[in-house]
């Protein structure tokens, strides 16, 4: 991609941007400048939301199987174009070419599950509540709705969203970052393509002034917000006074557990797969191992020798395990940490902050990090790092861990790994997080259930993707009827 401006999109039209304030998007591998997204001014926004409410009376009127249709030929496009939306990811964000097929592959699975709908938005009824009369409830859509989206999935979040609200009759703008813009507006001319009503789906630009507009127009039926939870608290309060539905995903401290009798041969890979992936910058990265007494020799060792075999590197190149941070801002974010983790005390026993990657000199690389003697005080055990950090913690036991994770402010995801049905059973019964992975340390669940999170993981009451998603984005009529 050479440089450009990027467009909004806004009532079946791409509209350059009235804004003067525009930020460069950049390559963190290369610091090549991709693109440069504009900061929509206020009313560019307004249209957007404008463009959304008038298209909505008649998108509700289209038949639910009509409107699937157009989510089934959105599948085909994204499925056409696959490789190169992952080569787009891995461009604007930095992450590995298998990482950034993943992320398309459950974009494209939200869609497809969102076209059920004709099934998922049914009512449903009761004959003879009382003689002669009958009660029912229908499923009815509620509006425009609006997605203020991370730098982290920049094509799979605003998905959890978007197709459920059209599918069932609402119409919706995006506001990607401004950090990686890109994929989302690529995903927009295959929507443009497909045949949407114009109006249905819009795309604005901007960074936090268009997120208030968004939050605090009359005419936004609901907003779905996903970064830091310092943020997802200001998003929610503020949605939530205007009267509006929302649901704010926030921030995250994931604790994988190992107990004694876990198998490690499959156990070192996978949690090594949860720490550094995306390199940790995403709310299900494993950030805190909580290694029982008993096998914490020997499983530290095994972590070590894996993080220090990973090879980090450019994404596109097919053999690189682990790429760059997002932005050098991000990287020096992590660096501060490491700094903090060695104040506080923990012992870094994996160092990346001299890695070279060649012929990258200019990229944002960080190499794995690991850190051992944490206790659960400091805040490298406590804080969101986002960054491809491991911290090892040594509990005595069970109950030790249970302790630390609900001691924890936030309840997005936690992992066990065991042999024990008992332990497994007690850990997803008592535990207090909303994604359980049970020798899974990504506990990602598939589109056609909630993506969950509790605490200050998350401010709403229904979440995105499945049956919540179709919840979220509608509300129920209840009709009682008698014909005398």
């Amino acid at each position: 991609m050479t440089e450009n401006v990027l467009s909004n999109y806004v009532g079946g039209q791409w509209v350059e941007s009235r804004s003067s304030e525009a930020r460069q998007v950049v390559n963190p591998a290369t610091a090549e400048v991709l693109a440069r997204v504009p900061l929509s001014a206020d009313e560019e926004v307004r249209d957007a939301i404008a463009a959304a409410g008038a298209a909505y009376p008649a998108w509700r009127r289209t038949p639910p199987p009509v409107r699937a249709r157009c989510l089934y030929k959105l599948k085909d496009r994204i499925a056409r174009d696959f490789e190169a939306l992952a080569r787009l990811l891995v461009r604007e964000h930095g992450k590995t070419i298998a990482e950034a097929r993943g992320e398309m592959q459950r974009t494209l699975e939200c869609v497809e599950v969102a076209c059920g709908v004709p099934s998922l938005m049914m009512g449903y009824n009761a004959e003879d509540i009382a003689p002669g009369i009958d009660e029912y409830a229908l499923v009815q859509p509620l509006g425009a709705f609006a997605c203020i989206a991370p730098f982290n999935f920049p094509a799979m979040v605003p998905f959890w969203f978007l197709p459920f609200a059209v599918a069932c009759g609402d119409t919706y703008v995006v506001k990607p970052s401004p950090e990686t813009p890109c994929s989302q507006v690529k995903l927009f001319e295959l929507m443009d393509e497909v045949g949407f009503q114009p109006g249905v789906v819009n795309l604005v630009h901007g960074g936090a002034q268009a997120a208030q507009v968004l939050m605090t127009s009359p005419d936004v039926a609901g907003v779905s917000f996903v970064g830091s939870s310092k943020i997802a608290r200001v998003v929610y309060r503020t949605c939530a006074g205007t009267g509006m539905r929302v649901q704010a995903q926030g921030a995250a401290k994931n604790y994988l557990l190992v107990m004694p009798d876990a198998d490690l041969d499959t156990a070192v890979p996978n949690i090594i797969g949860s720490v550094y992936g995306c390199t940790g910058q995403r709310c299900l990265a494993g950030a805190v191992v909580l290694a029982c007494e008993q096998t914490c020799e020997g499983l530290t060792q095994r972590l070590l020798e894996a993080a220090n075999a990973l090879r980090v590197g450019y994404g596109l190149d097919e053999d690189t395990d682990m790429g760059p941070l997002e932005s050098q801002a991000k990287m020096e974010n992590v660096l501060n940490w490491i700094e903090r983790g060695i104040t506080e005390g923990a012992r870094l026993l994996l160092d990346g902050r001299a890695i070279k990657v060649e012929g990258f000199e200019d990229g944002y690389f960080v190499g794995p990090m690991a850190f051992d003697g944490v206790s659960a005080e400091m805040a490298i055990a406590n804080e969101e790092v986002f960054g491809p950090v491991m911290a090892i913690l040594r509990v005595r036991d069970f109950e030790e861990a249970l302790d630390i994770i609900a001691a924890n402010p936030y309840g997005n995801a936690s992992s066990i790994y065991t042999s024990s049905g008992s332990h497994a059973r007690e850990f997803r019964y008592r535990v207090e997080c909303g994604n359980i992975g049970i020798n899974v340390g990504v506990a990602a669940p598939v589109p056609y259930f909630p993506f969950g999170g509790m605490k200050e993981s998350f401010f709403g009451d229904l979440h995105g993707q499945g049956q919540d998603a179709i919840r979220f984005f509608t509300d129920r009529k209840v009709v009682i009827e008698r014909w005398p």
